[in-house]
């Protein structure tokens, strides 16, 4: 079997200004490209199919809630957000409150926006570490975020992540709620 996982280049080889990431980012458009908050230039391969239709049912899930409740806005994996704490991350499902996304100016919402979401989700894929991701979650939460769920289908939990609360790890399946984040929103999780 072949494995692949992301390419990660060393802060001290790069240091790129947030429009010489954004230029980098449209030369290369067909790229998945992240920058940890340590400066690492993370060129990440493509998901194979059983992780895009996971990634696609959660993204789904939180859209009818969204739609429903009209309480912000809901992003995909393709929306990559500059992180005020440092690192530049796209989430595989992430969603912003409506108060704090009207914020931002047109110009910071038509780039990747200044923005750390409340709401994140990760879904770990076979070309993941859980310790990158774990440290991406990190990033997050020194960045604002709410409330964050890394789900893991190859040891079969989730870690939820919350501010200064320390990472409650569920085993699957489980039920997941958006607490007062997400008001209302229920999560049932198989066994993937």
């Amino acid at each position: 079997m072949i494995t692949y996982e992301p390419v990660i280049i060393d802060a001290k080889k790069v240091d790129l200004s947030d429009e010489q990431f954004y230029q980098l980012c449209n030369a290369n458009e067909t790229w998945r490209i992240e920058q940890s908050a340590k400066g690492e230039l993370i060129i990440m391969p493509p998901i194979g199919a059983i992780s895009g239709y996971r990634e696609a049912d959660l993204n789904a899930d939180v859209v009818i809630w969204n739609r429903q409740t009209k309480l912000g806005k809901v992003f995909s994996s393709s929306t990559i957000f500059t992180l005020p704490r440092g690192g530049r991350r796209s989430p595989d499902v992430a969603w912003i409150a409506n108060d704090r996304w009207a914020a931002l100016t047109l110009e910071e919402q038509e780039r990747f926006a200044p923005i750390c979401p409340d709401f994140v989700i990760e879904l770990r894929s076979r070309t993941d570490t859980l310790s990158q991701l774990q440290e991406k979650m990190q990033e997050y939460l020194a960045s604002g975020l709410r409330l964050g769920w890394l789900i893991n289908p190859q040891d079969q939990q989730v870690e939820i992540y919350r501010q200064n609360q320390p990472i409650e790890i569920l085993l699957l399946p489980t039920n997941l709620s958006g607490e007062d984040v997400l008001p209302g929103f229920i999560l049932e999780l198989p066994i993937f």
